[in-house]
């Protein structure tokens, strides 16, 4: 599993911005439509295999309770965040084996700096477009570098045939190397910027998710989950109600431009991420998901004329 904290604090009493959506209902997330309803994040956000949300969502509830125990009390509840793809062509999906110990590590080993990417966390198990997929990080500024968007993904999606690199039908080329028969799959999306946009504005970038999935390849089959979840770190809500009305500078609707052009380009390029550092892994029954080839990759990028010859693709 995988867990992204907005900010080192109290997120109970210190909540962020958000904003969540939808492309494809096919998946099981926890907390949605409270953040829908209240535009709000007040917990981690956890990344999970399906069978585990119910697990993962009780876990973050407790490791909530334990710094606030106020709750349910003399205080609102806490809305759990989980999301979740099914990798149960490599992982032992009924056997649950995400426990408690496990989340709380998680949340305490989380960390600033470099993401690790590939056969990580809640990326152990998936599979990308037939390919071993996993976690994926990128990033993009908006506004001569003012402002940052940057994208991690849970890869679990897509069909060999449609994978598409830089507008190269990368699939086309590469069908039948060691295919895998998985199910139509899901991802999970998670931005974050430091622009200090509000729960509506958070959710018109997630909306543009989308169009970086899709630069990929993706058609967000009918069996496929495909869940954004959003958050700015520019400033925090307070549980406690201070003033009836929060002051702080608004950013223009017609500034936003330049970050949905981020929201796309690092959307797609976390997910290609995803793929290069994903190794070849052998799961529960022998059932293996090869790694992207990636010397076929670079060969056919450079014929495409998309890439220089020498360039590496890791």
């Amino acid at each position: 599993m995988t867990a992204i904290l907005p900010h080192g604090g109290n997120l109970f009493r210190e909540k962020v911005p958000a904003a969540v959506h939808t492309i494809n209902g096919y998946g099981k997330v926890a907390g949605f439509e409270q953040v829908r309803e209240l535009g709000a994040l007040e917990t981690p956000v956890l990344l999970t295999n399906t069978l585990n949300v119910g697990l993962c969502a009780d876990a973050l509830a407790s490791y909530m309770l334990r710094d606030n125990p106020d709750i349910g009390v003399t205080t609102s509840s806490v809305n759990p965040v989980v999301g979740e793809t099914n990798d149960g062509f490599l992982n032992d999906l009924q056997g649950r084996h995400v426990k408690p110990a496990h989340v709380w590590e998680a949340i305490a080993r989380a960390s600033g700096g470099p993401v690790a990417e590939g056969n990580v966390g809640a990326g152990t198990g998936t599979v990308c477009f037939g390919f071993k997929g996993g976690i994926g990080t990128a990033s993009r500024q908006g506004w001569e570098g003012r402002f940052t968007v940057g994208a991690l993904v849970q890869s679990n999606f897509g069909s060999r045939e449609d994978l598409t690199v830089l507008g190269v039908p990368v699939g086309q080329h590469l069908r039948d190397d060691n295919l895998p028969q998985t199910g139509p799959g899901s991802i999970m999306m998670v931005l974050a910027t430091d622009a200090p946009l509000d729960a509506r504005q958070l959710g018109r970038l997630a909306v543009r998710a989308a169009f970086g999935l899709a630069r990929t390849g993706s058609i967000c089959a009918g069996g496929s989950g495909d869940f954004v979840i959003a958050f700015s770190m520019a400033h925090r809500i307070p549980h406690e109600v201070e003033a009836p009305v929060e002051t702080g500078a608004r950013f223009h609707d017609a500034a936003l431009t330049p970050l949905f052009r981020a929201v796309i380009e690092a959307v797609e390029e976390a997910i290609l991420n995803s793929l290069v550092a994903a190794e070849t892994m052998v799961g529960r029954d022998g059932n293996t998901a090869y790694a992207i080839p990636l010397e076929r990759l670079a060969a056919l990028l450079t014929d495409y004329r998309r890439v220089e010859q020498d360039t590496s693709c890791r």
